[in-house]
């Protein structure tokens, strides 16, 4: 849903304009649902593994990041394992859903970094303890029938208090970031109708939805083939919108456009309250910051 006439009174109100509503004041924790996503960089099971070998310290204040988003559900990328997981996201706390994927366990050597070899990157989610949801079968068919590209982790949440909401974690093809002339973007536009075959399908279903995740695409470009072909509004649920609105990205100030993006069907937009990027107040914990909003449970 746009929301053009709201965002241009907000626009004259305001010092900045975001393009998101900011109605935070208007619900309590107790009746809204916050959800996040975060790309780990190559979290491995154990110390000084893969390709972004980290130290106890380094768990330790990936736990304390966590801790500071106050998400009921965080979608994650590029994490080795369940176990690699819950280092960070502590057991008693969340429950963590992670693809099923095998591949084929043919990883090289890191790009630029002789001696450490990459671990798989697998997606999935942490969701808070009592938090009640459904895990449906992983989305396959992103793959394009490459067992080393990643499946989509597929959930239905169920708060108490609120109707449910279906999640979707992706992690797209890197590599074609804008425009369709390089190599990846190939395979990048073979994944682009099967998630899309996803969102057409949910868009006809009675529960709102999201897509969360690493889609290695600058969607916000004018223009953008990605990004017109998913926002259609064909079923008219599937007339989307980027949690983050019209932001620029502040996590490395070398890319000012987001490639990580939580994207809200029609419903779950009219019930957005609020967007952030929580960036690093010390060194980087990941090459990716997360991002967070939250929505008005109905």
């Amino acid at each position: 849903m746009k929301h053009h006439a709201l965002l241009a009174t907000l626009c004259l109100l305001a010092t900045s304009c975001t393009g998101i509503p900011d109605r935070g004041i208007e619900a309590s924790a107790a009746s809204t649902i916050t959800l996040a996503s975060w790309n780990m960089e190559h979290l491995a099971e154990r110390n000084g593994s893969g390709c972004r070998p980290r130290t106890d310290a380094d768990y330790a204040a990936m736990r304390d990041y966590v801790d500071a988003l106050a998400a009921d559900v965080i979608a994650f990328q590029e994490v080795e394992s369940r176990a690699a997981a819950e280092r960070v996201f502590d057991p008693s706390r969340y429950s963590v859903v992670i693809e099923t994927r095998i591949g084929t366990g043919r990883n090289g050597e890191c790009g630029g970094r002789p001696g450490l070899t990459i671990n798989a990157q697998r997606t999935g989610f942490a969701i808070r303890k009592g938090l009640a949801f459904d895990r449906l079968a992983d989305v396959t068919d992103v793959q394009v029938g490459n067992p080393d590209l990643r499946s989509g982790v597929d959930v239905i949440v169920r708060p108490v208090n609120g109707t449910p909401i279906r999640l979707l974690s992706v992690h797209l093809k890197a590599g074609c970031s804008a425009g369709d002339r390089n190599d990846a973007c190939a395979t990048l536009f073979e994944q682009l109708p099967m998630l899309e075959r996803w969102i057409d399908a949910r868009a006809s279903e009675e529960i709102r939805f999201a897509v969360l995740g690493d889609f290695n695409r600058r969607l916000v470009m004018p223009g953008d083939k990605v990004w017109a072909d998913w926002d259609d509004a064909l079923p008219a649920n599937a007339d989307l919108a980027r949690a983050s609105g019209d932001q620029s990205a502040r996590c490395n100030p070398r890319y000012k456009d987001f490639i990580d993006y939580i994207v809200l069907d029609r419903r779950a937009t009219a019930d957005q309250l609020d967007f952030d990027e929580r960036t690093f107040t010390a060194d980087p914990l990941s090459d990716h910051c997360a991002i967070t909003t939250r929505l008005r449970l109905q």
